[in-house]
């Protein structure tokens, strides 16, 4: 599967099987983003295609050092469950 940025449209999409799924996202003041929408197909749910969205979307709003938000629910479930995950730093 192969994804696609479209920065105009502020999305990323994947085409599978003749259907789109896709991430959209809002562009905030101060640098921030907020990833407000993930959808896939009905047909095409339970294959990690919301998954391997988001994850392409966050890793993109990283690499770019956006402040990362979440109003969908989904990016949101995703990113405190990499959260309680994740190593705590120590300074």
């Amino acid at each position: 599967m192969q994804i696609e940025h479209q920065p105009r449209d502020t999305r990323f999409i994947a085409f599978i099987d003749h259907q789109q799924a896709r991430l959209e996202y809002d562009l905030l003041p101060r640098h921030g983003i907020n990833f407000t929408f993930t959808y896939v197909p009905e047909s095409l749910r339970g294959q990690g295609i919301a998954e391997q969205l988001v994850r392409t979307g966050l890793a993109w709003a990283r690499q770019q050092g956006f402040e990362i938000e979440a109003s969908c629910w989904y990016v949101r479930r995703f990113l405190q469950r990499i959260d309680s995950t994740s190593t705590p730093h120590r300074g």
